[in-house]
């Protein structure tokens, strides 16, 4: 009885070894780890749906190389430490055949380096910090555009409205670092002055002191390197200050992007503008039909961050299909000189796997609506420039 029983259980735990590899041989595995609790979890699990549509858009048109996508993903807490090691457990246990990186540039500098160390390709989503690029890695290729980079177009919008100085307020952060680098250097390339420049912690909450800071500042316009939660609270210490601060223009970023920062505001949203990398009422391929069948499938319209999930999936999906195989070395060449449209904009890295095609969009709170005002080719109305 006892050799019956140990055969028995020997074929139960072998099993699943078996269809396992069956498994992997007929299906292509995605792997991915995004915030679904802590801090980043709103973020991460809109970037996550974004990638489930993908997989499943991908599967419903006739798979990938004559196969079906799986999608493999973990929960990493909004913690670094535990995202690099879920990568070495999607990679080497779960033997997965792509990855798509985490949410946020901090953890993604960690996820990345696993990566690197074991040669494989990952398709950045939502992370744009300059160090990721900086470091000299052969792995990771990014679809966001560069934090140097997001608010050029606040800037230009502002000076070709006659704006000439500038406040920059940004939080101590990696992304707003940057954020407030790109800024200095724009506003000195174009011949413009930056009267006031305050860095704050990046879990400071009251912003009372700062809002007299910019209210005695001359500035015309002033730029913020921010999250949700200090736009929320430096837009309300400027709201209690009232018309004493005489700013045309208020451009922050992050946070005028999402719905949540129009309902905590209520009418003080008004006029204020943000920069964003996607809107669903953006007029470009695909938007609106993604928008549409997200909004049935989860019962609510689509953030940036879906967006940038699901066209995460689509870029991989382009390298791997001009590969023609999922060879590494032959998906990481194509990563790496490929152009390619995507739901979320243009594609195309520099050698350092830096995003350098993406461009953002420029959008202001008008009668409680998010609304494109920049670029032209995209604008849903025009900007009010100057403030009322």
């Amino acid at each position: 009885m006892k050799k019956i029983t140990y055969a028995f259980t020997t074929w139960f735990l072998i099993l699943p070894l078996l269809g396992g590899i069956c498994h992997a041989a007929d299906t292509i595995r995605v792997g991915t780890t995004q915030p679904l609790t802590g801090k980043f979890k709103d973020f991460g699990e809109e970037q996550l749906r974004g990638l489930q549509m993908w997989v499943h858009d991908i599967n419903s048109r006739g798979a990938l190389l004559g196969k079906d996508v799986e999608l493999i993903h973990y929960d990493d807490y909004s913690e670094p430490k535990r995202s690099a090691m879920l990568y070495r457990q999607l990679i080497e246990k779960d033997k997965v055949d792509l990855l798509i990186g985490p949410y946020s540039s901090d953890i993604t500098l960690v996820a990345s380096t696993v990566a690197e160390e074991h040669h494989f390709p990952m398709v950045a989503s939502a992370a744009s910090a300059e160090k990721i690029w900086q470091r000299g890695y052969r792995n990771i290729f990014g679809t966001d555009t560069p934090s140097a980079n997001y608010m050029t177009i606040a800037i230009a919008a502002a000076q070709a409205n006659g704006a000439m100085t500038f406040d920059l307020i940004s939080s101590d952060s990696e992304f707003s670092r940057d954020v407030a680098n790109g800024v200095r250097k724009e506003i000195a390339s174009r011949g413009l002055t930056l009267l006031l420049d305050e860095v704050y912690p990046l879990d400071q909450v009251d912003f009372t002191a700062l809002a007299k800071k910019l209210s005695d500042s001359k500035g015309d316009v002033l730029l913020g390197a921010t999250y949700l939660h200090d736009s929320l609270a430096i837009s309300r210490a400027l709201a209690a200050i009232g018309r004493k601060v005489r700013k045309d223009m208020i451009a922050l970023t992050v946070g005028p992007a999402l719905r949540e920062f129009g309902d905590q505001m209520g009418p003080a949203a008004d006029e204020i503008v943000g920069v964003v990398q996607w809107l669903r009422g953006v007029q470009k391929p695909g938007a609106q039909d993604f928008a549409y069948r997200y909004r049935l499938k989860y019962g609510y319209n689509p953030g940036v961050h879906a967006a940038i999930g699901y066209s995460a999936g689509q870029v991989m999906e382009a390298a791997v299909r001009l590969a023609g195989s999922l060879d590494k070395d032959a998906v990481r060449e194509q990563l790496k000189t490929m152009t390619f449209h995507s739901l979320f904009g243009e594609y195309k890295v520099d050698e350092t796997g830096r995003q350098v095609g993406k461009r953002n969009f420029l959008l202001q709170w008008q009668d409680d609506h998010r609304y494109l005002v920049d670029p032209p080719d995209v604008a849903e109305r025009k900007l009010i420039y100057p403030r009322n």
